[in-house]
């Protein structure tokens, strides 16, 4: 397991947010994860993960995994709320790829020159699905771009299901608003590739559209982010997939300042 920690836990009363230190916690963030796409959405487990209780693969073992805990229930594992996984360049490199290139061909976000941030199995325990606990982890992703200097950051993002006449609406709104410029627009794999575009403009009500949009996307854009070109459909998580780009240079003042003035850091690069 790849354990380490870049910044010290940012607290907001009874929570905090920080990186895993041990294997243990890194098995909590497994399991929180199991509960919330196997047990909770509908994903379905083959036999090893049903019998593991786990949602693991080849890529826990190199990311680092951003953790929300909660104090009040403990300073162990039994702590851990929330979790993101989040794979640097040099990590994927001791694989080979990042966990994004099973769908998308992101071949212009890799010659991007600067660091590179994937951010994926982004999930929280229900009882703590709130905006408070969403902009705990953001600042947590701040802190740690600032510590590795990453100048972009990428991965998938889920509509809920696979019916896309249901999710028509949200993804003809994000590829006409939201795609990213052709220098880092990812595309979706040939053999995988959905039309998003798939209305006409003006054919469907685009401010109800973005209200409807899961959480993390929003706040993805709220972020300056962008998506890719087409989605996919990920049949055994029951999800339809968008890829999202967001460059560090647009994440809000409130991130940055908050970290800035915790750390007093003014001034440094962020992306150099």
């Amino acid at each position: 397991m790849n354990i380490t920690q870049p910044f010290e836990e940012i607290r907001f009363n009874n929570l905090g947010v920080r990186v895993a230190t041990t294997e243990a916690e890194i098995i909590a963030a497994q399991a929180l994860r199991y509960r919330v796409f196997y047990e909770e959405m509908g994903a379905r487990a083959d036999a090893g993960t049903i019998a593991s209780g786990l949602d693991s693969d080849e890529y826990d073992a190199v990311a680092d995994h951003l953790l929300v805990v909660d104090h009040d229930r403990g300073e162990g594992p039994e702590s851990v709320v929330g979790t993101y996984r989040l794979i640097r360049r040099e990590a994927a490199q001791r694989i080979g790829r990042f966990y994004s290139e099973d769908e998308y061909d992101i071949t212009r976000i890799l010659e991007y020159k600067d660091g590179i941030l994937e951010l994926g199995r982004s999930c929280t325990d229900v009882a703590y699905r709130t905006r408070g606990t969403l902009q705990l982890l953001w600042r947590g992703i701040a802190a740690y771009v600032f510590n590795h200097k990453i100048g972009l950051m990428f991965g998938c993002a889920s509509l809920p299901g696979v019916d896309l006449g249901a999710n028509a609406a949200l993804l003809t709104y994000l590829a006409q608003h939201h795609q990213a410029p052709p220098h880092l627009c990812p595309r979706a794999i040939e053999t995988r590739y959905v039309p998003m575009n798939r209305l006409p403009p003006g054919s469907y009500d685009a401010k109800a559209a973005l209200m409807a949009l899961p959480p993390l996307i929003k706040g993805y854009l709220r972020l300056g982010g962008f998506v890719g070109d087409g989605a996919v459909l990920d049949q055994p998580f029951n999800t339809t997939d968008v890829a999202i780009v967001v460059m560090t240079e647009q994440i809000t003042d409130k991130y940055y300042k908050h970290y800035e003035r915790k750390s007093g850091w003014e001034g440094q690069d962020r992306a150099g």
